[in-house]
């Protein structure tokens, strides 16, 4: 009977519980497919107000800027952090796309920047009517962006027009840190295209892989028409100290205030890698040559 019992049982099939499968969750707008709808929609434009899509970079770090000027959100477990905030009119586009990746702007709890021009600061007073945020800035970028006036020693003085004023909630130094619950991101002093402009560095991982994130200011000798560089030596050394920093930085992944400055159209289509670990030093060799290219220029006008 037992033998006959025991048969049977092994007749059954055997049903074992399981769990239902977990969803994985999806990055929002990963550069593998909005890199290349970037790339498209913006081709080779430096238009500051032309519309981009979104893209998830790497990790926590996404561009939502627009074609011409660059805007990054960095994701945090406490509340995000914005650097850049474009112009005025390109504010409501930078807001429009943290909207798409699904990010509530009240999130936003600083707003940090790369150098007190128009382009990149003209839009921070919006953008901080709607988020609530506190500006970050540097003590001479604060004096500018409390007046919406470049400063009178600024070699691009007089070229773009005012900008809404932003009430600066705290100053940084050189070396100074923003924490935000998991994030950290570390303040770099780089005069020299403006007196306060600052780049910024912060790691973040993606899985098991983590990169160093440099976000290197213009560092551009970009001046009114009158204007001489080799007439401000101070500023000419300004400028060569910072380039050295910008190149001495743990750099995986280098971005810019201007994406083109950075090839951003073709390393947001795949044409070049997003991740080079001599990025920080390449782009360093470009504005030592384009300051010495500067400098040569006004010589020979003499």
């Amino acid at each position: 009977m037992f033998a006959s019992l025991a048969a049977l049982a092994l007749a059954q099939p055997i049903s074992i519980p399981l769990d239902k499968p977990k969803n994985v969750e999806r990055p929002v707008a990963p550069i593998e497919r909005a890199g290349p709808l970037w790339a498209y929609r913006c081709g080779g434009s430096d238009d500051w107000e032309k519309p981009a899509p979104p893209v998830r970079l790497f990790a926590n770090t996404y561009m939502v800027g627009t074609c011409g000027i660059t805007s990054l959100l960095i994701k945090g477990s406490d509340g995000d952090i914005l650097i850049d905030g474009g112009t005025d009119g390109g504010a409501p586009m930078i807001a429009e796309n943290i909207r798409k990746l699904g990010f509530r702007l009240s999130d936003v709890k600083y707003i940090l920047h790369s150098h007190e021009h128009y382009d990149h600061v003209g839009g921070i007073s919006k953008l901080q009517q709607l988020t609530g945020a506190t500006v970050v800035a540097s003590r001479e970028a604060a004096k500018v962006l409390a007046t919406g006036v470049a400063d009178s020693a600024d070699p691009q003085a007089g070229m773009h027009a005012p900008f809404p004023t932003v009430q600066v909630g705290r100053v940084i130094a050189d070396g100074g840190t923003v924490r935000l619950g998991n994030l950290l991101l570390t303040a770099v002093a780089t005069p020299g295209h403006t007196a306060g402009a600052l780049s910024w560095h912060w790691g973040s991982c993606d899985g098991g892989i983590c990169r160093r994130t440099v976000y290197a200011d213009s560092l551009s000798p970009v001046s009114s028409d009158a204007y001489r560089f080799s007439d401000h030596p101070p500023l000419v050394a300004a400028f060569r100290s910072s380039i050295a920093k910008i190149a001495a930085l743990d750099c995986d992944i280098v971005l810019t205030p201007h994406p083109s400055a950075s090839n951003m159209p073709d390393r947001m289509s795949g044409k070049a890698p997003l991740v080079n670990a001599d990025g920080c030093k390449d782009y360093a060799a470009t504005k030592t040559k384009a300051l010495d290219a500067r400098l040569a220029k006004e010589a020979a006008a003499k």
